[in-house]
């Protein structure tokens, strides 16, 4: 599969982005001009600098850099053993092109940012996990062919599926097992690549690090704020008109961002990407770019994705395809994952639809929350739950059944192409018996009502329960139930 790396924008002093306008990608040459040199550092300088500029990972979750730094060092010397290093550039998030930008455009910066970390630990290895879309790959290995590494540098291909980002998903990819979250939460500062103490964390935060490296605390602070120095890499994508990967400082108002790339007005901006929470047109006109800043309007600034919404398309109906698609991804090992998320993306079809109570969602979403073997079911009843509060008006038109009167465009970033052949259930109530039977076979779908009587949204059929709707369509004693094209 091929994909196209969107256009580089900058809000400012650029300086992840810097040379991209005269070099496009920079080899090793063109990097140390734009750059200049950059030497390794100890242990305790480099956590000085992390903390200096209260570095947070950038893949998501926003850990503070230094605290996993101090991690690995201590549980080196506790246990005796060498580290790793683990670079996460797999950006398995559909919408999200910041660090393929990186891997094309600025691949030394990944690679120096690896080389201080692998420096300061005295690793045995450094790790680079990249997904299997052919984007990235190329160009960071032609990288690494231009320059010596402080110690051996491997790139490791995995599956582009949103859970192979996951930090202990890319951990077991590496050591060989299924490209899955771990079913028990363990800290890879603890055991990871190999059994050994692993340093992981995003392409981006490695790429910070070493800007930071380069010209220190002070200059990196000039840029940002005070909770939150240095720039932001955002992937802008949804109804934009000129999607892009844009560079900004910390603080830039949101409405700058939108503007810059063409967004037009809609009902809603989803920020933070498939795990993020979903803001309203005048929330974004107040908003900052920043974790404080977006949390202060109900967002999350998340792994940096900003998907907006145009007015001609129906954004419950874009959600709902978002929630099937996540439960899709599921790894299917813990019971919030297999069951809970299949019950939470039937409870949004039915609320869409207005055949339940957005009630149904927030008791769907209560039940996976904080039970999940990794953050994959909190991260999806979030996204959920956001969409029911924000988009409440159009869930109102919505309870009627006749719906908002607007169709589902698929601007969410989804991969792949939209079902060629949508399908959905019809039941012929002439024929139903009310055995049952079709409830068992496909129970994430079909559910039996107070009567007994077969009950399912009257949207298409999710492509991964296809199968088992078509066996609920065999086993019909009375050939009730039917699989029909969904108009």
């Amino acid at each position: 599969m091929t994909r196209t790396v969107p256009p580089v924008a900058c809000v400012g002093e650029p300086r992840l982005t810097a040379g991209f306008a005269e070099f496009g990608r920079l080899d090793l040459l063109a990097h140390e001009e734009v750059h200049g040199p950059i030497g390794p550092m100890e242990p305790a300088a480099l956590l000085r600098l992390a903390e200096a500029i209260d570095l947070k990972g950038k893949g998501g979750a926003g850990f503070p850099f230094a605290r996993k730094l101090r991690a690995v060092l201590e549980s080196c010397e506790r246990q005796d053993l060498s580290a790793v290093v683990v670079v996460n550039a797999t950006e398995g998030e559909p919408a999200s092109w910041k660090d393929k930008v990186l891997l094309t455009r600025a691949p030394h910066l990944i690679l120096d940012g690896a080389a201080l970390a692998a420096f300061a630990l005295d690793a045995e290895e450094i790790v680079i996990g990249v997904a299997d879309d052919d984007v990235g790959r190329p160009s960071l290995a032609e990288a690494l062919q231009e320059r010596r590494m402080p110690v051996p540098t491997t790139i490791v291909t995995v599956p582009h599926r949103f859970i192979s980002g996951e930090g202990g998903a890319l951990v077991n990819g590496i050591n060989g097992l299924p490209h899955i979250p771990p079913g028990t939460k363990k800290r890879s500062s603890d055991s990871g690549v190999g059994g050994l103490p692993t340093l992981l964390s995003n392409a981006e935060t490695y790429s910070q690090l070493a800007v930071a490296a380069r010209i220190g605390p002070y200059e990196y602070a000039a840029l940002g704020t005070d909770d939150e120095p240095g720039t932001v890499l955002l992937t802008v994508t949804g109804s934009a008109k000129r999607p892009a990967v844009v560079e900004c400082a910390a603080g830039t108002p949101l409405r700058e961002i939108l503007d810059l790339c063409e967004v037009p007005p809609g009902p809603g901006i989803l920020m933070g990407g498939y795990h993020g929470k979903w803001i309203t047109a005048a929330a974004a006109d107040r908003a900052e770019v920043s974790r404080k800043g977006l949390t202060a309007v109900g967002g999350t600034l998340g792994a940096g994705i900003i998907v907006p919404l145009g007015a001609d398309t129906c954004p419950l109906g874009e959600a709902a395809q978002v929630v099937r698609y996540l439960a899709g991804e599921s790894a299917g090992q813990c019971g919030p994952c297999k069951m809970g998320l299949p019950d939470l993306a039937r409870s949004v079809d039915l609320a869409v639809s207005g055949s339940a109570p957005v009630e149904l969602v927030r008791a769907a979403a209560g039940d996976v929350k904080g039970r999940g073997a990794c953050s994959h079911p909190d991260g999806t009843a979030r996204f959920a739950l956001s969409a029911m509060e924000v988009f409440a008006d159009d869930l109102r038109l919505h309870a009627t059944g006749e719906g908002c009167g607007k169709r589902v465009k698929g601007t969410m970033g989804l991969p792949g192409a939209p079902d060629a052949n949508p399908q959905k259930l019809t039941l012929d109530w002439s024929r139903c018996d009310g055995h049952g039977l079709c409830a068992h076979v496909v129970p994430d779908f079909i559910r039996l009502d107070g009567n007994g009587y077969p009950a399912f949204p009257p949207t298409p059929v999710p492509t991964w329960l296809r199968e088992g709707a078509l066996k609920a369509v065999k086993v019909c004693p009375e050939l009730a139930l039917r699989l029909v094209r969904a108009e």
